[in-house]
């Protein structure tokens, strides 16, 4: 577990090498979902780190990154990213993020498009509504802590096949949720209800892919054909029997699709 103080805060990261140790390799960023940590990309690292120095990191109030209590919002937790590469000392990067990472990475690449290689925009949208139901699971965890948020969050990450035929996966993931603390989820939860990017999507300049489950319930099919229709020039593919996290339940086709599109873009 490697650590870095960044815009005042502590944010946990981890960095792959790039397998021939080429100190000129790209560097590709992850960014993680809601209730999630930097080890939901560990289906990507063997097939990325033959081509990329590969960063991941814990956002602000997940896994080893510090949990402030004060109000967060998607411009902090670019802020952070921006403030983690500075750290490192690295100028620009593949940025790859997946829900709240994806929403991250709109506004990165809006308004740092000099840092930004490609993005990739997994299973993500650039609003959230209804408020209401970010609301309630706010209350929830408020009242009964993140525990009372798993089974709801994983019917909607997984789909019933993927639930039954690969149970040490939705463990792992189980695991991450329940070691997420209430203020970060929380705080999160707030930024992700009063978010709305979609007058942003014009901005965003950079060669874009986006990639989503055809059963996510959570971020679904339309809600990445609005970025793919508001991101001139972006790329858009529908990965079968997926939900939320396609990079784990189909992670080939996942790595594929990333791959393909990476290879396309020059650095």
């Amino acid at each position: 577990m490697k650590t870095v103080l960044a815009n005042n805060i502590t944010i946990n990261y981890r960095i792959d090498l790039q397998r021939d140790k080429n100190p000129d390799a790209p560097v590709i960023m992850l960014s993680n979902s809601l209730l999630s940590s930097y080890p939901m990309w560990d289906d990507q690292i063997d097939a990325l780190s033959e081509h990329f120095t590969v960063l991941r990191y814990d956002t602000r109030g997940h896994g080893g990154t510090d949990a402030p209590s004060d109000a967060y919002s998607i411009d902090i937790f670019v802020e952070d990213v921006v403030a983690l590469l500075n750290s490192l000392k690295f100028d620009k990067v593949h940025f790859v993020g997946l829900s709240m990472g994806g929403f991250i990475g709109q506004l990165f690449a809006a308004k740092y498009p000099e840092r930004v290689i490609s993005l990739t925009l997994c299973d993500t949208a650039c609003i959230m509504p209804p408020a209401s139901l970010w609301d309630d699971r706010i209350k929830t965890a408020e009242n009964s802590g993140v525990e009372s948020l798993i089974e709801g969050t994983l019917g909607r990450w997984f789909t019933a096949p993927f639930h039954q035929t690969n149970p040490n996966d939705v463990q792992k993931i189980t695991d991450m949720i329940r070691a997420t603390g209430v203020q970060g989820y929380v705080n999160c939860a707030k930024a992700i209800r009063d978010m709305d990017q979609r007058h942003i999507l014009k901005d965003i300049k950079v060669p874009t892919n986006i990639i989503v489950g055809d059963k996510d319930p959570a971020c679904p099919v339309s809600a990445s054909e609005t970025l793919h229709s508001g991101i001139s020039g972006s790329q858009l593919v529908i990965l079968k029997e997926a939900a939320h996290l396609p990079n784990i339940e189909q992670k080939d086709a996942f790595n594929r699709a990333l791959l393909g599109f990476l290879e396309q873009v020059k650095t």
